[in-house]
């Protein structure tokens, strides 16, 4: 009998030890099942990687970008060495060629002549900023002339509709561009022709003859560089009273606008 207890408690505790060990197998087993179950159920899972994929190919694709802008500033850099040991070529500015073709013809024109104004330079500007390239424009060549420091006759048709109207009929044309430039009763050309003139020395050539103004950047203290000053017989008003009829009639002294040229700077 106790052989007998002694084998069963033998055989009790090898089956006991399978059984732990089996449990034990089991157990560490078990846990592996749940996470794969986990991971392919749950759908923030698989959007983590996708954005994470996302990701790595913007990475990549930022990448081939930089790449190619390397790539572009080494051949910018290849091409400007192989300029810089390329031999310089200096040009030479025509000052004969571009005046005889593009000048010569409007200022020796016998057609278009400004009578009364053989002995000075008489500019047609506006003063008015409506038109921002118009006005530019005036301004520059105002300033160019004032460089030479020579006395320029301004006509400005802003201020008086008259200097419109001459220009108009000397030009032949309706709507003239400003500024227009006449050099000793001769017509020159507009702002570009005066530009082109200067930057190769031939408007300088043209005003040699004329008197240079002996205090240059002197602003007139009667009108202010303006031109024209309110009329002193209707003190601007355009009117005037006829004590003969005891009526108020318009003043034959003054434009459009109450104004007459400046006393002081333009006789």
């Amino acid at each position: 009998m106790a052989e007998l207890d002694s084998s069963s408690n033998s055989s009790s505790s090898g089956s006991t030890f399978f059984n732990r060990s089996f449990t034990m197998h089991a157990k560490t087993a078990e846990p592996d099942a749940p996470k794969v179950h986990l991971l392919l159920n749950n759908p923030s899972s698989l959007n983590r990687a996708a954005s994470i994929s996302k990701i790595y190919n913007s990475i990549d694709s930022v990448k081939g970008k930089v790449k190619k802008l390397c790539n572009l500033f080494e051949s910018a850099k290849s091409s400007s060495t192989s300029t810089e040991l390329s031999p310089k070529v200096v040009l030479r500015p025509a000052k004969s060629i571009g005046y005889s073709s593009s000048f010569s013809s409007s200022f020796n024109n016998p057609l278009i002549r400004l009578p009364g104004t053989e002995d000075r330079i008489v500019v047609y500007l506006t003063s008015l900023r409506g038109i921002r390239r118009t006005y530019e424009d005036c301004y520059a060549v105002r300033m160019i002339f004032r460089g030479f420091r020579v006395w320029v006759d301004e006509r400005d048709v802003s201020m008086d509709s008259a200097y419109k109207k001459e220009l108009q009929s000397v030009l032949r044309k309706k709507n003239p561009s400003l500024p227009q430039v006449f050099i000793k009763g001769k017509y020159v050309g507009g702002a570009d022709v005066i530009k082109t003139m200067f930057e190769v020395g031939e408007l300088a050539k043209i005003l040699e003859d004329f008197p240079r103004i002996q205090q240059p950047g002197l602003v007139c203290d009667c009108c202010g560089d303006v031109r024209f000053v309110p009329c002193g017989n209707c003190s601007g008003s355009r009117k005037v009273f006829d004590e003969d009829e005891g009526l108020l009639k318009r003043c034959l002294e003054c434009n459009e606008n109450g104004l007459i040229r400046c006393p002081n700077c333009c006789s």
